[in-house]
């Protein structure tokens, strides 16, 4: 497993003032996202914006009480198959799978392991994005391949 980190996903109570604080009181431009998801390409890594209900059950994890913390974090994979390759390797290193691998509502595939503290990771091959040679992730289909 390469170290890195492809996306930050904050769970939001209101997508719509949380994008209008990124966009207009942070002038940050929105890349791509379609109205239920946000997303800001950084440097080499995403911010993506969530309605936190979402994020709880895309991980299949309760809101409250233990599950979702209102964060997750992403590593993208180049191949499909290499997000069942990852979790693997994050449950044996002493994480637990929390979501398996499994093919997405959005067209990829993905899954969510938690750290040993609880922190949620999604491993995910998004199609429609890409990863450099350093594993830095794009927006842009193709870009800096």
């Amino acid at each position: 497993m390469e170290q890195r980190l492809s996306v930050i996903t904050l769970g939001v109570s209101d997508l719509a003032r949380s994008r209008a604080f990124y966009e207009r009181g942070l002038g940050w431009v929105v890349g791509g996202a379609p109205e239920s998801v946000v997303f800001f390409q950084l440097n080499g890594i995403v911010l993506s914006l969530y309605p936190r209900e979402a994020l709880a059950a895309d991980a299949g994890v309760p809101l409250e009480g233990g599950g979702s913390a209102g964060i997750a974090l992403a590593y993208n994979v180049r191949q499909p198959g290499e997000v069942d390759e990852v979790l693997a390797a994050a449950e044996r290193g002493g994480g637990r799978i929390v979501k398996p691998a499994a093919r997405a509502f959005w067209g990829g595939r993905s899954g969510y392991f938690a750290d040993p503290d609880g922190h949620l990771w999604e491993v995910a091959h998004n199609p429609l994005w890409a990863l450099d040679a350093a594993g830095n992730v794009s927006l842009v289909p193709g870009h800096g391949d």
